[in-house]
């Protein structure tokens, strides 16, 4: 008595046998795409690495190659396993690298190296590795704090005390210290000693002269309200300009410079 068989299908399922995976390695979170090579991979039903199943992408209709997603594994090296109807194929090796530590930050200098004890001054500091670094300025945090591309960070100082302090870049790696640190000075304020004339009229456009000392880049408001054409001369002690308007009485008449403030004694009166 004879059996016979289906036309067209074998009666000896192929074994898989596996050459190769392309690319030989990859990263310890898995994610990539990898090519195996082999032969009889055709219907593959499972891909493994290590162990631990492989997503299927696409399989070459003629057995040769498959490509899959390695799922994730420990550093070092495992066995790759493509199994079809016939069974497990012969492993292919294929090696899982942990990424590389953590670099600790490097700062190679700041700029500018001096700043008010008020802070506010903006810096800019430039090194490698900052990436997520927070700073401080001898101790107190900086605000405001931007990284650009690992390499270069800004923001502003914090308030401080008048002296040289320890400037920090700390990142999840480590901390580095900048050389020269920063040197906090006392501002110089502005100084006010008397304004001419001291009454104008509710409509505004008196000219007055204020003098003083350290009035370079003086802005003035008559009760809040800014004054126009303010110049100031070369010599930083006189102040001149044109009161805006204001309602009849006396008002508080401020001078501010990028180092501070000083109100005038006596004010202004609107008449």
């Amino acid at each position: 008595m004879s059996v016979e068989l289906t036309p067209g299908l074998p009666s000896i399922l192929s074994q898989p046998t596996l050459f190769a995976a392309v690319p030989g390695f990859g990263p310890t979170g898995g994610g990539n795409t990898v090519l195996l090579i082999g032969a009889n991979l055709g219907g593959a039903t499972s891909v493994t690495f290590g162990g631990v199943p492989a997503t299927i992408l696409s399989q070459d209709p003629f057995g040769f190659l498959i490509a899959v997603v390695a799922p994730p594994h420990a550093a070092g090296n495992v066995s790759v396993v493509v199994t079809t109807a016939a069974g497990a194929s012969t492993p292919a090796n294929y090696t899982y690298v942990a990424p590389p530590p953590p670099q600790p930050p490097t700062a190679i200098g700041i700029a500018p190296q001096t700043g008010p004890t008020t802070g506010g001054t903006p810096f800019l500091i430039v090194g490698t590795n900052l990436t997520g670094a927070s700073v401080t300025f001898g101790g107190v945090p900086a605000t405001n704090v931007n990284v650009i591309g690992g390499v270069v960070l800004t923001g502003l100082t914090p308030p401080g005390t008048a002296g040289n302090v320890a400037v920090q870049v700390t990142t999840p790696a480590g901390t580095a210290t900048v050389t020269g640190g920063f040197t906090y000075i006392t501002p110089i304020l502005p100084v006010v000693a008397s304004i001419t004339p001291s009454t104008g009229t509710t409509a505004g456009g008196t000219p007055f002269v204020l003098t003083g000392s350290n009035l370079t880049g003086a802005q003035v408001t008559f009760g809040g309200v800014a004054a126009t054409n303010v110049v100031v001369d070369a010599t930083g002690t006189i102040a001149a300009g044109l009161t805006p308007p204001g309602a009849a009485g006396n008002v508080a008449v401020v001078v501010t410079t990028p180092t501070g403030s000083a109100t005038v004694t006596g004010g202004f009166t609107y008449q």
